[in-house]
C-alpha cells in the first residue's frame, strides 16, 4: 500500500536551512557569497590579528620611518612615526566596524519603532511621525553630521549617536510601508477580531512578517556607518588620534600621497572592501528574502 503524502510529510526530516529556498538563492547570488566571505574574514583578521603580529599600533620604531611595503619585518611598511602599518589597519578595522555595527543598531532601534508607529496608527499621529521624518531627510547629512560634531567633542560614542541619528530616517520610512501593507492582510485583521492589543499585533503579528527589507536595510545601513565615520574622521571630525580609525589614517596619509602612498592606499583598501562587501550581501539577501524568486 502507497504511503500517503501526509505521511510521506510526517517522516521526513525537516528541511535544513542551508538546503532552504532562501539559502539556495543567496548562494546563487555570487557576489553575495564573495561579499558575506570578505565580511567574516575582515572581522576575523581584525579581532585576532592585532594578537598574532610581533608589533602593537602604538610600538614606534623610529628608525623604520617610511620602510617600503613587504620589504622588512614591517610587512605594509610604516608611518611617519615608524608605526606598523598593518597593526594600525587591524586596530583601525576594530573601531570603524564597531561604530559601524553599534550605530547600525542604533538606527535600526528608532527607524523600527517610529514605522511601526507611524504604519499601524496612520491617521493624525502617522502623518505628524512621516513630515517629521521627511524634514529629517531634507538635511544632508555629512552637513548634518559636521554641524553636530563640531559642537561636541569627538570620541567613539558621540560618533555612533552622531551617526545613528542621522541614518534611521530611510529604515522608517521602510518600515512604514510595509507596516501598512501588512495591517490590512488576513492574520492582522484576525487577530484584531480576536481582540489582541495593539502592541501585540505591532510586535507579534506585524513587525515578524516585515523582517525581510528590515534585514535588507541594516546591511546597507552598515556600510553606510562606515563609510559616514571614514568622511567626518577624514575631515578631522570624527575619531581623534592616537585612537586609530580607517577615516582618520587616510587624514593622516593626504600629506604623504607622492612620498609614501601606501599609507593611504592600505586604509581605503579596507574602507571600500567592508562596504562594498556590505552592499553585496544587502543586495543578496534582497534577493534570497523575495519569495517572488524564481526557485533554482
Amino acid at each position: 500500500m502507497s504511503v500517503s503524502d501526509l505521511d510521506r510529510a510526517a517522516v521526513l526530516p525537516p528541511e535544513r536551512p542551508w538546503n532552504s529556498p532562501g539559502f539556495r538563492r543567496f548562494r546563487r547570488h555570487k557576489l553575495a557569497v564573495f561579499g558575506a566571505a570578505a565580511i567574516v574574514a575582515l572581522t576575523l583578521a581584525c579581532v585576532i590579528g592585532p594578537w598574532l603580529l610581533p608589533y602593537t599600533d602604538t610600538y614606534i620604531d623610529i628608525r623604520a620611518r617610511f620602510a617600503l611595503p613587504f620589504t622588512g619585518p614591517h610587512i605594509l611598511g610604516t608611518d611617519p612615526l615608524g608605526r606598523d602599518i598593518l597593526a594600525r589597519l587591524l586596530m583601525a578595522g576594530r573601531i570603524s566596524l564597531a561604530v559601524g555595527f553599534s550605530a547600525m543598531m542604533i538606527a535600526m532601534a528608532i527607524g523600527i519603532c517610529i514605522g511601526l508607529v507611524a504604519g499601524f496608527y496612520e491617521g493624525v499621529v502617522g502623518a505628524a511621525l512621516m513630515r517629521f521624518v521627511d524634514a529629517m531627510l531634507c538635511f544632508p547629512s555629512i552637513f548634518l553630521l559636521l554641524a553636530i560634531s563640531a559642537l561636541i567633542q569627538p570620541s567613539v560614542a558621540s560618533i555612533v549617536i552622531l551617526i545613528a541619528a542621522t541614518s534611521w530616517m530611510e529604515v522608517a520610512r521602510v518600515v512604514e510601508a510595509q507596516i501598512r501593507a501588512l495591517k490590512t492582510r488576513e492574520f492582522a485583521q484576525a487577530a484584531v477580531s480576536f481582540g489582541a492589543s495593539h502592541s501585540r499585533i505591532m510586535f507579534r503579528e506585524l513587525l515578524p512578517n516585515a523582517i525581510a527589507p528590515i534585514i535588507v536595510a541594516a546591511t546597507l545601513n552598515v556600510a553606510h556607518a562606515i563609510l559616514a565615520e571614514s568622511y567626518i574622521s577624514f575631515l578631522g571630525f570624527g575619531i581623534q588620534p592616537p585612537t586609530p580609525s580607517w577615516g582618520n589614517m587616510l587624514e593622516s596619509a593626504q600629506s604623504y600621497l607622492t612620498s609614501a602612498p601606501w599609507l593611504a592606499i592600505f586604509p581605503g583598501i579596507a574602507i571600500t572592501l567592508a562596504v562594498t562587501s556590505f552592499n553585496f550581501v544587502g543586495d543578496g539577501l534582497r534577493d534570497a528574502l523575495d519569495p517572488r524568486m524564481d526557485l533554482p
